[in-house]
């Protein structure tokens, strides 16, 4: 059985990831890519759709122990889990070396005291849990089959198969160290190369050190900071700059729910806020990968602009659902692909055209093509930020006007005009001046309860929606308007929960609601980073301060966080890790940090 979503580890290579429980069992993992099929799909499923557990050996029928003690070393995406048993003291290494060649998963067992037997069961099912691989010897090498994929198992432990599945009994003392190797390779392609455990540990470690050095941030909280830093790296996918918004699919949004959503793709809006934060902690080079993969993504068709793309820039994301999978705690259905990428979502003109502006405001080599792409989004938003759109959460109910969306629009333009106005290209200005001012009179006239005093999710609508709080975070708005002051305390009244996390919008529970959805969800954990920097923009950095500290306390004890907080069951939900959880993290913390909020 799966564990919590908070019980696992991150270990990745920037081109694909695994999940490892506390138990030692790696339960997701895709393999070649983010993307591609799992040969590790119990997270979603059962031990027969696939894992691998090393740990100390327990009795036959009883629940694998859990690891006493786990971390990373030290600022690196390498994992060491400890357990204590009667027979002594056992640890694990966990990592993915960044990828020359095959991807690798090592896994290292090190004897710290005593004498402990341990055991490796692995238990490969290539396309999600479904195909059973032909597993075989060659010479010294454990080989799984199936199609298109091979997995090579390298160890100097002894091996056996049964009940289809690979199992190592040994036993280490202090010092030994005994070390697993599972690499992926096209099976009609030549055997991988033989492993080198201890070498590509050294280099993977060098590596995460030499990349952190880069970090230019060295203020309050930098441990959470620079921890979120690394996930958002291991989330990029190296060959081309696309970013993840998450490794996993179909990890609920509410247990036993169907909100099950696949985030291994890149949105434009996760990958432009991840670029925006990236380039404000020093990381020059992952903004200038992006910016090239985007250019790519969209080159040739701007005007139709998708919300996310494939992590090469694929368009087709088609989305189906997998009916063998029972679903992470019983969460049906189980998806890959996603049909949100044909949706109108207006507010990601604002996002890219905030990103590009960053890039442009902090230095990043001009490309004279990124500014032409964005005279292009605002030609095309000139004609149609008028229309409905899906809106910033995917609704899948009717079309409205969301008033995030159309804020967003006017940050298209605003950032468009600082363009024109720099002198690096030309376009209308008068014409888009007016067009701003359009746009800023729409909103304030058609999304604003005056009664209420407050903003509200779409025009003519008494609901409230978080990403309102993004109004004076984007300059829409100063953060002493009295509109905007009006908005965050009706989002404090009526989209917090008892523990003053937030709400994005009201779910109808079994009915389906205003995203066309049934069910409930926990708690937006981004929202309620968006509202700490509210409260710190409009001069409560106390209270900014408290629930920041309170949002930290949410993480895992590796730092990790998914993208929501059930409040009912104290617990993580959605796909994890989230890079539109991380992100705001340390937006916030920069935030707090220049409002010199610390310190008094």
């Amino acid at each position: 059985m799966a564990g919590r979503i908070e019980d696992y580890a991150l270990i990745g290579d920037m081109q694909t990831a695994a999940l490892v429980c506390r138990d030692g069992t790696a339960d997701w993992l895709c393999l070649p890519r983010f993307d591609s099929h799992a040969a590790f799909a119990g997270l979603l499923g059962t031990e027969e759709h696939g894992y691998w557990r090393i740990g100390p050996a327990h009795p036959s029928g009883a629940a694998p122990p859990r690891a006493d003690r786990r971390r990373y070393r030290g600022d690196s995406l390498v994992l060491e889990s400890e357990w204590d048993t009667a027979r002594g003291t056992v640890r694990i290494i966990d990592f993915m070396p960044p990828r020359d060649g095959a991807p690798q998963l090592i896994r290292i067992v090190e004897g710290v005291s005593g004498r402990v037997p341990m055991r490796s069961a692995m238990r490969l099912r290539f396309s999600y849990g479904r195909v059973v691989p032909w597993v075989h010897k060659v010479g010294d090498r454990t080989v799984a089959v199936a199609g298109p994929d091979s997995v090579w198992l390298d160890t100097t432990a002894d091996t056996f198969g049964k009940d289809l599945t690979t199992y190592s009994d040994f036993t280490v003392s202090p010092g030994e160290r005994v070390a697993f190797t599972m690499s992926w390779q096209p099976s009609h392609r030549e055997p991988p190369g033989l492993p080198e455990p201890e070498a590509a540990l050294e280099a993977t470690e060098d590596f995460w050190r030499e990349w952190v050095a880069h970090c230019t941030y060295h203020g309050p909280y930098r441990d959470a900071v620079v921890r979120s830093l690394i996930t958002l790296k291991a989330l990029t996918y190296a060959p081309t700059g696309g970013i993840v918004a998450a490794p996993t699919t179909s990890l609920p949004e509410e247990i036993g729910g169907v909100r099950n959503w696949d985030y291994r793709f890149t949105w434009l809006r996760d990958a432009a806020i991840t670029l925006s934060s990236l380039l404000r902690t020093g990381y020059r080079e992952e903004a200038r990968a992006w910016r090239e993969w985007l250019l790519r993504a969209v080159a040739g068709d701007p005007e139709n602009l998708q919300i996310m793309y494939g992590i090469a820039g694929e368009r087709e994301l088609g989305e189906a659902e997998l009916p063998w999978l029972p679903g992470y705690e019983n969460s049906q259905p189980v998806r890959i692909g996603n049909g949100a990428a044909n949706q109108l979502q207006l507010d990601v003109y604002g996002e890219v055209t905030e990103a590009l502006h960053l890039a442009h405001m902090t230095g990043l080599a001009r490309n004279d093509y990124a500014s032409l792409l964005q005279l292009r989004l605002i030609s095309y938003l000139e004609d149609h930020w008028n229309e409905p759109d899906e809106g910033i959460w995917e609704v899948r109910g009717p079309r409205r006007h969301f008033v995030h969306s159309k804020v967003m629009a006017w940050v298209a333009v605003d950032r468009t005009i600082k363009l024109i106005e720099s002198g690096d290209v030309d376009g209308p200005l008068e014409r888009w001046r007016e067009l701003r001012e359009d746009i800023h009179r729409d909103v304030c006239e058609k999304g604003y309860d005056k009664e209420r005093n407050t903003f509200t999710q779409s025009y003519g609508s008494r609901e409230l929606d978080a990403s309102l709080l993004l109004i004076p975070q984007m300059g829409f708005l100063p953060p002493d308007d009295k509109r905007v002051i009006g908005t965050i305390e009706a989002i404090q009244r009526e989209l917090s929960t008892p523990d003053g996390f937030v709400l994005r919008y009201p779910t109808a529970g079994e009915e389906a609601g205003v995203d066309g959805l049934a069910g409930d969800e926990g708690a937006f954990l981004a929202c309620s980073f968006w509202l700490a920097d509210d409260l710190a923009m409009i001069g409560r950095v106390d209270e900014a301060r408290q629930l920041f500290e309170k949002l930290l306390a949410l993480r895992n004890d590796l730092g990790l966080l998914a993208e929501e907080w059930d409040p009912r069951l104290k617990r993580q939900v959605g796909n994890f890790p989230q890079a539109f959880s991380h992100v705001p993290l340390i937006d916030t913390a920069l935030r707090l940090t220049a409002s010199s909020a610390f310190g008094g």
